[in-house]
């Protein structure tokens, strides 16, 4: 059997719309390859997500390595502004072209075809499993974490786990991600008493509140930054009031402000801290203001170690690249997998994603395959 083709197996991938939460496909074409190749493949399904589980090797083995990945995708925008079919996988000029081919279809095929190829011709002692969701790029509520309970109530266990997101900033090799912020957006609601804005004294304005409340929020100082991490940080990112009359003072007005942060904080102790702001702002204006808060994920970390290091002098081998150590970026299913085993990231250049006319190196394909690939020689030896 000829080694698999990663960049045959992204363009299988990209060329199908799974658009979250729709899987289009894409978890079928893993499903048979993987099951071909002897791996037990099972479905871990659940709130109408798919979710892949495989592995190979037996249960309880003294070793197992995992992958984690998703082949979900965000909507592909104004398609009239591709040039390329967004579907299409089409290469030009040793570029492949299409939604999902960095973030992250070519990592899952780079991984995948990485797995397949290591278990055939060097067989392991020990276990290679492999998760793969349809909604990292949606709310993220049944995805990893679905396929985490089902390995809980099965028996499976990861001792290690790599997780193939784009990490490199911006050559091939030049960044592991070994933590991320934690992520926490709260919504506010001001609610005040209408009136004729010449007659001010007989409504309460939500506005000056709302506008105190950000002003305290955002000139805030966090904190300084950690050994691993940079600064927290505040972004109001929008206040609405709706009101089309200048002549109307308004009821009620919003506003949103997404945080991130290091390990300083908790989400916990963050809303603690809203809280307290907020009930100052209510006692001076004497308005009501409603808050709502979601936290995504708390900020993690694993420290830098054998794991970071068995990554590192994979990729330095193969690219000649030292990468660095990072906590930079926003979130990943890896905050989900730090409460299972250790876990890092490593994937392709970045810079595309989510972006018109995503789009791939072919050679940097073949480069993470082969990254992978060292990866679990080096840790199988």
């Amino acid at each position: 059997m000829p080694p698999i083709d990663p960049v045959d197996l992204t363009a299988h991938l990209v060329k199908c719309p799974s658009v979250t939460p729709a899987d289009a496909g894409a978890l079928d074409v893993l499903h048979e390859l993987l099951s071909d190749a002897g791996f037990d493949c099972a479905w871990a399904d659940r709130g109408g997500i798919r979710n892949l589980f495989a592995r190979w090797g037996k249960v309880g083995n003294t070793r197992s390595f995992g992958f984690n990945g998703h082949t979900d995708v965000v909507p592909v925008g104004d398609e009239a502004a591709w040039t390329h079919p967004p579907f299409g996988a089409e290469i030009v000029d040793g570029i492949m072209y299409g939604r999902g081919t960095t973030d992250m279809k070519s990592g899952v095929a780079a991984f995948a075809a990485a797995a397949v190829d290591f278990v055939r011709d060097t067989p392991p002692d020990g276990s290679i499993i492999i998760t793969i969701t349809g909604d990292e790029e949606g709310e993220s509520v049944d995805g990893t974490t679905a396929l985490l309970e089902y390995m809980e109530h099965n028996g499976e266990r990861m001792d290690v786990c790599l997780v193939g997101e784009p990490t490199c900033p911006n050559r091939m090799g030049d960044m592991i991600k070994i933590g991320r912020r934690g992520s926490m957006t709260t919504k506010f609601r001001v609610i005040g008493t209408q009136g004729h804005s010449a007659y001010p004294h007989r409504a309460n304005n939500p506005l000056p509140a709302m506008v105190r409340l950000m002003d305290r929020l955002a000139s805030h100082k966090l904190d300084e930054g950690t050994d691993h991490f940079d600064p927290s940080t505040l972004a109001v990112v929008t206040v609405d009031t709706g009101n089309p009359a200048s002549n109307v003072i308004p009821a009620e007005c919003a506003a949103t402000v997404n945080i991130r942060f290091n390990d300083t904080h908790s989400g916990a102790s963050l809303t603690e801290w809203i809280a307290g702001e907020v009930a100052a702002v209510k006692e001076a204006f004497g308005v009501e203001i409603e808050t709502h808060t979601k936290i995504s994920g708390e900020s993690f970390i694993t420290p830098p170690g054998d794991l970071s290091a068995l990554v590192a002098n994979a990729v330095e081998a193969v690219t000649g690249v030292a990468p660095e150590l990072s906590t930079t970026g926003g979130t990943s299913d890896a905050r989900f997998v730090k409460s299972h085993c250790p876990v890092v990231e490593f994937g392709l250049v970045g810079q595309s994603m989510h972006q018109v006319d995503e789009h791939v190196a072919v050679a940097h394909i073949e480069e993470l395959k082969a990254i992978y690939t060292r990866i679990l020689t080096d840790y199988f030896a």
